[in-house]
């Protein structure tokens, strides 16, 4: 959806937005009442929010809201780590940030620890060894069971926390949603998520997931923004540093849209002035200081003159030293006369051999010649401290043999040094702000519609409507009546104007003639998730046998990777691991020596299965996405 008329001309400067590290808050007294209020932490794979669920605090925004990643440098300590806002900008730290996701999927969960240490300390939690509140904790739809066993291991076996619920962002938006629209429960609906690494397709038939029908994208937020960033660096190699991941991040929240019509859209890029209207040029950084441009007569006089001083520095700087190698040099040949002087011949002979020399007669020449030029040096620098200035111009504009040019040579003056140029010769105009502008046109649109085209990057995979067309057609038509009635836009990567208006296009296009659908956009796509998950605490307290609520009790008989399900949980399905079968073991003689005659014994093991052994092998129900 193109915008609406402006000026010709819309430049725009990157905001280069820099994180303040997060205070660390107390904690309110109200919260460490018998019954401890919950904590409530949307696990995101881009940001993570943390906040209270609490009684009379149900609109205030979530208390902590950073990028989930952390920065650590190879063998630094623990206590090195940086983390989320503590990082002011991610661009010189991006080789060694570490995330805890593979996808959207918790696999490090070294990084997750800092993480949730990160989140407790900064809410005003000081007990060491434990966290008597209980935790709410989003987790990826059809959540492997080994990723949700590690995860409770760590907060029950780490943080001994009395209860923990998991749940799934995007239904956590759709549940409250739903009830911000005072929709009847349980709720049918199909809902779109879209976040930073994938997207998914999740249908909800009377309040619940259906696990078996869901689907994910592996296309989202971080492939459009790649994406972004090689068209750019393609389009403009000379500023290949400047396009960053940051930036391009930026240029897809503030800058971007989705059409409604992809092709239709790309045909009116074609016109010129569709072109320079809609346009939106991005300024980069740079300086306006050029090297040789305009620059007055008084300050070419100073630049000379400074050039002037600096040369007698360094001439001055050098004679000293040459004078003293010189001096020391001398001394070094007269100490080696001495030994003449004094009769040690063979000494005198070896120190000889050392200085390169055959006869006392050319030591003798060296040492004349090292007097005068010891002399002379310190004549010159005698006549230098007076007539400093005078002699110094004399010198440059006297012709230089080969070693005063070496002397006065110097690698760091300027090319002002050189002849000044004729005034009457036009020198070129070069804008150099426009030099650093990134016309970013098409890619505006190129870039979402990824979501839908995936292989406009090469991927080889449905896009998000292709794949709910596919969902679709695994219900009957009164389920899909059902599903269509209620579709939901949510996560980050739906924020995009015209991405709704680009849903109901493709759904009409898609469904049954004179069909009737409602596609809903979250009110707020980004927090919806946070919000919902601390309403569903409010609505269901921690207690035991609390429907959707896991407690220690029930983390130590049914395993880590349990589940209480709940209205926005994913599907618990439990996984049983067939026990291999003893094998038949062969007879055994058993002798029992007494004072009686020996007595003989024989017992025979069953060759025989029982019915519960052949029973044991059970099917292994797998949900795959």
């Amino acid at each position: 959806m193109a915008s609406k008329e402006g000026p010709v001309c819309q430049i725009f400067s990157f905001q280069d937005w820099k994180a303040s590290p997060d205070p660390i808050f107390e904690l309110p007294a109200q919260y460490l009442t018998h019954t401890p209020s919950p904590i409530v932490i949307d696990n995101g794979s881009f940001q993570t929010r943390a906040g209270w669920a609490a009684l009379g605090a149900e609109l205030d925004p979530p208390r902590l809201l950073f990028k989930s990643v952390a920065a650590r440098s190879r063998g630094a300590a623990r206590s090195e780590t940086q983390i989320g806002n503590d990082i002011p900008n991610l661009e010189p730290l991006r080789w060694l940030l570490k995330s805890q996701f593979d996808r959207n999927v918790v696999v490090n969960f070294e990084i997750q620890e800092l993480i949730f240490d990160y989140v407790f300390t900064h809410l005003g939690i000081t007990s060491e060894s434990s966290v008597d509140h209980p935790i709410v904790l989003t987790e990826a739809p059809c959540n492997p069971l080994h990723c949700r066993q590690m995860m409770s291991e760590l907060l029950f076996e780490c943080y001994s926390v009395p209860y923990v619920s998991y749940g799934v962002d995007s239904l956590y938006s759709f549940y409250h949603n739903n009830n911000q629209r005072k929709l009847q429960s349980p709720h049918t609906g199909i809902v779109l998520s879209s976040g930073y690494h994938c997207s998914h397709i999740l249908p909800v038939i009377n309040g619940r997931l259906d696990a078996v029908n869901c689907k994910r994208v592996n296309v989202a937020g971080s492939q459009a923004a790649s994406y972004l960033q090689r068209l750019l660096q393609l389009k403009y190699p000379g500023h290949l540093a400047a396009i960053t991941l940051s930036r391009m991040e930026e240029l897809l929240h503030e800058h971007s849209y989705t059409a409604v019509d992809y092709h239709e859209e790309l045909e009116k890029w074609r016109s010129p002035e569709f072109y320079e209207r809609e346009v939106h040029r991005m300024q980069l950084p740079f300086s306006s200081k050029v090297p040789g441009g305009c620059v007055s007569v008084e300050e070419r006089q100073e630049r000379r003159a400074q050039q002037l001083r600096r040369l007698q520095e360094i001439n001055a700087r050098r004679r000293e030293e040459k004078l003293q190698q010189d001096q020391e040099r001398l001394d070094r040949l007269l100490a080696v006369q001495e030994l003449l002087e004094d009769g040690l011949l063979d000494q005198f002979h070896k120190s000889l051999v050392e200085l390169n020399m055959d006869s006392a007669e050319e030591l003798q020449s060296y040492i004349n010649k090292l007097q005068l030029a010891v002399e002379q040096g310190r004549q010159k620098l005698l006549h230098s401290d007076g007539a400093e200035g005078k002699a110094e111009v004399s010198e440059l504009e006297q012709p230089m043999d080969e070693t005063d040019g070496v002397a006065l040579m110097d690698s760091d003056f300027p090319e002002d040094s050189l002849p000044e140029k004729p005034a009457n010769v036009v020198q070129p105009v070069f804008n150099m702000a426009e030099y650093h502008q990134l016309f970013v046109g098409t890619e505006r649109l190129r870039c979402p519609e990824i979501l839908f085209q995936p292989s406009l990057t090469g991927e080889e995979q449905m896009g998000l409507m292709e794949t709910l067309q596919y969902v679709l057609a695994r219900y009957t038509p009164e389920q899909q009546e059902a599903l269509v009635s209620n579709v939901f836009l949510t996560g980050g990567n739906m924020q995009y104007p015209g991405m709704k208006e680009r849903v109901e296009r493709e759904l009409l296009a898609m469904r049954p003639f004179q069909s009737q659908f409602k596609v809903t956009m979250a009110s707020c796509p980004a927090l919806d998730a946070w919000h919902g998950a601390r309403g569903w605490v409010l609505e269901h307290p921690p207690g035991a046998g609390s429907e959707g609520w896991i407690s220690r009790q029930d983390y130590e008989e049914k395993g880590g990777e349990y589940l209480s399900e709940h209205c926005a949980s994913n599907a618990f399905v439990p996984m049983k691991i067939a026990k291999p079968a003893r094998p038949a073991e062969p007879p055994v003689t058993m002798q029992a020596s007494t004072e009686a005659p020996a007595a003989t014994t024989m017992v025979t093991s069953d060759p025989t299965p029982s019915s519960s052994s052949t029973s044991a092998v059970a099917d292994v129900t797998m949900v795959t996405t």
